[in-house]
């Protein structure tokens, strides 16, 4: 971020010098490139370059491109005519812009710059020749040519994207059967440890048997994560079969089966069914969105470092305005507002230590397959409340 800022700072002092004084153009202004320049320094800000994955980097990044690249380049194009200079300058902006950012925005940021230049320029432009019909006919084709290969790029490189997502949950997946093996082995060893304290004393057998269970947990425990991964591998893989879905019963069932690591964890889970209502979905998928969504929510709670009390993770089900809803609120430590955005996106994660990012895309991808909305309310140190809301099966 910082580098671009740089760039943008100091590359259009030298492009007036070089367009205005080495190689002069009919058109240059020193303060619409000097105004151009200094909008790097908002890229170089610590407060944007330090995050350049928050909101705020975001927007600021999409502003100070959209106002460098289609607006600027459009404005000089047709300041100067449409010469050669221009017009191999704005069939590499094109090109640029639609490498940057995504094809859609470019498409759409393209059009708006191209546009708002326009009517400027018909407002306060400068007095120029126009354009003969032989050189708009040539300069329109080439510009034409530049928008269907930056769209084709950006394509291409999205269904790249799309590929190496498939890829890497396909590989995740596989990985998560292949530890199954040794898990069952850890299982069996876990179950010869019992069947041995028969033949030890009293005390040692109630050691081999807190043993025994502890291994048979942390064995639970795995295979749960394994599952929450093979889950997390079908993210682009959703199945298109729709059952009819009894909210309270696959959340109650989630909340039952949820391997929790302690009892006084499991105390801290309160649920409470307002009314129940039915959906169409899968049960399966649904149930892992519940698991997803506690799981983080336990989380958060434990790294708040308070003793958990019941009631610090709520968890709703009832219906308002005509649509189910099901509600999980923790007492954690809340999300930052700047990332409350970017948290359903793949491969996102607040937890930098151990998350890979895919548990709330999945949530999300799961959720709207059935029609339906999440969405999350928080602030820091105020926990955090997560809104699925999903139409009514008749």
């Amino acid at each position: 971020m910082k580098g671009l800022g740089l760039f943008t700072l100091t590359g259009h002092p030298l492009f007036y010098w070089i367009w205005g004084h080495w190689l002069p153009q009919p058109y240059e202004n020193i303060w619409l490139r000097g105004f151009t320049g200094l909008t790097g320094c908002l890229l170089i800000s610590n407060r944007i370059s330090s995050d350049p994955s928050s909101r705020l980097a975001g927007q600021v990044f999409s502003a100070v491109f959209w106002f460098e690249l289609p607006f600027l380049f459009s404005w000089m194009y047709l300041c100067n005519s449409g010469n050669t200079v221009w017009l191999a300058s704005i069939c590499a902006m094109i090109l640029s812009y639609y490498y940057a950012t995504d094809w859609r925005l470019a498409t759409l940021g393209i059009g708006a710059g191209a546009g708002i230049a326009w009517g400027l320029f018909q407002w306060i432009g400068p007095a120029v020749p126009a354009l003969t019909e032989q050189q708009f006919a040539v300069n329109a084709v080439v510009i034409a040519f530049s928008m269907s290969m930056g769209l084709l790029l950006g394509l291409s490189s999205a269904n790249l994207r799309r590929e190496h997502l498939d890829n890497t949950l396909a590989t995740m997946g596989i990985m998560a059967h292949e530890l199954r093996t040794p898990l069952a082995t850890m299982s069996l060893i876990g179950d010869a440890i019992r069947n041995e304290k028969a033949n030890v004393p009293d005390a040692s057998a109630q050691q081999l048997d807190r043993l025994a269970a502890r291994l048979h947990s942390l064995v639970r425990n795995m295979n749960h994560q394994i599952d929450a991964q093979i889950a997390n591998a079908r993210l682009l893989r959703l199945p298109t079969h729709k059952e009819s879905v009894s909210a309270g019963g696959v959340v109650g069932d989630a909340l039952r089966d949820y391997p929790y690591r302690s009892a006084r964890e499991r105390a801290s889970v309160v649920f409470h069914v307002r009314r129940d209502f039915r959906f169409a979905g899968s049960r399966a998928l649904f149930s892992q969105v519940v698991n997803n969504l506690v799981k983080n929510a336990l989380r958060s709670l434990a790294a708040a470092n308070t003793a958990t009390q019941p009631g610090d993770l709520l968890v709703e089900v009832g219906t308002l305005h005509e649509r189910g809803r099901i509600v999980i609120t923790d007492k954690g430590g809340g999300i930052d507002p700047e990332v409350q955005d970017q948290i359903f996106e793949p491969f996102f994660s607040t937890d930098r230590g151990t998350g890979h990012g895919l548990g709330l895309a999945f949530c999300k991808r799961v959720v709207e397959s059935a029609h339906g909305s999440i969405r999350v309310k928080s602030a820091p140190a105020q926990g955090a409340s997560f809104t699925i809301e999903l139409p009514l099966l008749e």
